[in-house]
């Protein structure tokens, strides 16, 4: 297997590889979800940072367009307007 990442050590690259590969399914899965949570807090908190004076729902939707795209972000804002 080839470099995976530019900035890594290849030795610490292979060790974390070993582990991965010793590690079971559900604990694939546990540092898959942790690193899926932590990425999303953190998008969240720069959103927050970038746009400090915007609700919720507001830093809902620019997280929405920031990863999912804008024509769904665009979406979920016409149909909560629609709810309303």
């Amino acid at each position: 297997m080839g470099i995976l990442s530019s900035d890594t050590a290849p030795a610490a690259e292979q060790a974390w590889i070993a582990l991965m590969r010793r590690a079971g399914p559900a604990r694939r899965f546990a540092l898959a979800r942790s690193l899926s949570r932590t990425t999303m807090q953190l998008t969240r908190r720069s959103i927050r940072r970038r746009h400090p004076t915007a609700s919720e729902e507001e830093v809902g939707l620019i997280f929405l367009a920031r990863v999912y795209g804008p024509a769904l972000a665009e979406r979920v804002r016409a149909d909560l307007a629609r709810r309303r």
